[in-house]
């Protein structure tokens, strides 16, 4: 049987009622900007994510630049990053006016390592942007205290990460909480998707939140007054009532997404062939993919797709050897595990509304394939 990557017409299914009750609000109120839902959902967001403050914005790229720009970067700063994660980490760091500095990940949970991050600071280094990829939390333990010691911002890039949680002093810990600014994006694709772009920003730091819902809306934080230079960055009014409707079925689909991680590993133990995704004991994590390490991954990916099985590979190429980077002079064996995992990593089906026999049937095709 098909098995889509990824499927919104079945969640649509199962929210369409209160979705559309939410966004008829909006329709008949005819506010559709900065409308009452965007206080509503920053509030539930920031509630979520333990933060005294959410500022929506228009979408996850946003989310990133908006901080980034807040650094108030000069020619030559630089901010580190890993160079395994989707582009618009980096594209941030240079629409803002930074120099990205790319730096590797851990083996085992495809993460930043905070080891990296320490041999890369330099007396240019103003900010360092951390990814939760693929949906668990970073040690950001291990890496705020490197960036006070140096006085440099963090901002958690949290795209693939509501709602994930981490233990830290045995506390639970939630994404967007603990750094100087935590992001999130809406996304369709995204545990949190809306039906269009957006995002959104968390902080502890009262003037912070103050500068980005400036930055946000064209640099004023009253209307026709303009204190700097800002962005169009709204979220739509529509966005946010979609994305209240969802908001109560997270942790549901969180936990689906767990369930259905473990039925995968439990399925491959004793593949050789296939090493299972690693979750630091730390987190909880929430699987916004489920990203294995595949021996002949590309043959694997070309035998699922002649199935009707959705596969994706994130990422093919690294961010340090993409064209547009070229000028900072990174080449193949800069960063070794990170090239190493572009050529072994692919993601399969991991949503919610996934069923068991459609579950089966990857897991089947997988198993077939390595014989």
């Amino acid at each position: 049987m098909p098995v889509p990557m990824l499927d919104l017409k079945a969640q649509y299914r199962t929210v369409k009622d209160e979705v559309l009750a939410r966004m008829m609000g909006v329709i008949e109120r005819q506010q559709f900007i900065m409308g009452p839902e965007i206080a509503e959902l920053e509030q539930a967001i920031a509630d979520l994510s333990h933060a005294r403050h959410a500022i929506a914005c228009a979408s996850g790229t946003d989310a990133i630049l908006l901080p980034v720009r807040a650094l108030n970067l000069e020619p030559g700063d630089e901010v580190i990053a890993p160079a395994f994660t989707f582009f618009a980490t980096a594209g941030a760091i240079h629409n803002g006016g930074g120099k990205p500095v790319f730096v590797d990940i851990e083996p085992g949970t495809f993460n930043v390592d905070p080891d990296a991050i320490a041999a890369a600071i330099t007396p240019r280094t103003r900010g360092i942007v951390v990814v939760d990829l693929y949906g668990q939390m970073v040690a950001l333990e291990r890496i705020l205290p490197l960036a006070t010691k140096h006085n440099i911002a963090v901002i958690e890039d949290g795209a693939q990460a509501i709602g994930a949680r981490r233990q830290v002093a045995g506390t639970w810990r939630m994404a967007g909480e603990l750094p100087n600014v935590g992001t999130f994006s809406f996304f369709p694709s995204k545990n949190l998707g809306g039906w269009g772009d957006g995002g959104m920003m968390t902080t502890q730091d009262d003037a912070l939140a103050q500068r980005l819902k400036r930055l946000r809306l064209h640099g004023g934080a009253k209307q026709y007054h303009h204190e700097e230079v800002g962005f169009n960055s709204r979220l739509d009014t529509l966005q946010a009532a979609i994305l209240l409707a969802k908001l109560p079925h997270l942790a549901g689909w969180s936990a689906g997404r767990r369930t259905r991680a473990a039925r995968y590993t439990e399925a491959f133990n004793g593949l050789g062939a296939v090493r299972t995704p690693v979750t630091d004991p730390a987190n909880e994590h929430i699987f916004h993919q489920y990203t294995i390490r595949a021996e002949r991954r590309d043959d694997l990916s070309a035998f699922l797709k002649s199935r009707n099985i959705g596969c994706m590979i994130y990422y093919p190429t690294a961010l340090h050897l993409q064209p547009c980077f070229a000028e900072l002079g990174y080449r193949m064996g800069s960063l070794p595990v990170t090239e190493r995992a572009m050529k072994e990593v692919i993601s399969l089906p991991i949503y919610p509304e996934l069923t068991d026999a459609q579950q089966d049937e990857v897991i089947s095709a997988v198993r077939e394939f390595y014989g």
